[in-house]
């Protein structure tokens, strides 16, 4: 129960950064999903926003609640983007895909002004690598990706769904949950992964977060990418 109300904590924190007008990405999984219920509510309250969301699921929660929404057919500049994430470090780079709409969050993240992580205490790590990495591939390569990702150290498993099928993406694809304990260099590793014919897309998130609010029981830590240690 502690770790849902540090995620109604943080998601509640990352209001502040909306403002009337804005187009906001909205993120996929169990903690942008109370950002989606508490957007909602000022949706109703009068705030005038229009939401991307980045998977069916989110938009259909998105739609339940009267926000309304948009794509990027209309509009390719995204004000602010709230979603959740896996594992952040303390450069905040993320790992995130743990739902399954990794594809769509990086495509909606790629395009906003201000990108907002939101998550529990548990999600704060020193060096990305508990979780695995999830990387969504066409069917056609699965095989041979997986091959090559093991290759580079990883134990790689299929994503399968509660009914023990391979889990389908919104896009159609696979994914191979890759685990490869600590990763010192993540930067690296997405490009190796990124020359991989048949990856579609990875769940690592690097120099994309602009801050993290991280709960920690009541309280809520906002951590900002310091961004001299890029130049």
């Amino acid at each position: 129960m502690a770790n849902d109300q540090e995620k109604e904590a943080a998601a509640r924190a990352s209001l502040q950064f909306v403002r009337d007008g804005d187009v906001v990405g909205l993120g996929t999984g169990s903690t942008a999903a109370y950002a989606v219920r508490f957007l909602g509510e000022r949706v109703q309250a009068g705030l005038k926003i229009r939401g991307i969301p980045t998977s069916v699921h989110t938009q259909e929660l998105a739609a339940s609640l009267s926000i309304p929404l948009t794509t990027l057919d209309e509009v390719q500049d995204i004000d602010v983007t709230i979603d959740g994430a896996d594992e952040v470090d303390p450069q905040l780079s993320l790992i995130k895909g743990g739902g399954g709409a990794l594809l769509r969050e990086k495509i909606v993240a790629s395009a906003t002004r201000k990108f907002v992580v939101i998550a529990d205490s548990t999600k704060q790590v020193p060096m990305l690598g508990k979780f695995p990495v999830p990387v969504e591939v066409i069917k056609f390569a699965e095989a041979l990706v997986a091959k090559r990702i093991a290759a580079l150290g990883a134990a790689v498993k299929v994503r399968t769904d509660s009914s023990g099928h391979k889990f389908i993406t919104d896009e159609g694809n696979h994914i191979l949950d890759c685990n490869f304990g600590k990763i010192p260099d993540p930067a690296g590793l997405a490009r190796e992964l990124e020359r991989m014919p048949g990856v579609v897309e990875h769940g690592l998130f690097i120099g994309m977060a602009a801050l993290a609010l991280i709960a920690k029981g009541d309280q809520v830590i906002e951590l900002r990418r310091d961004d001299r240690k890029k130049r």
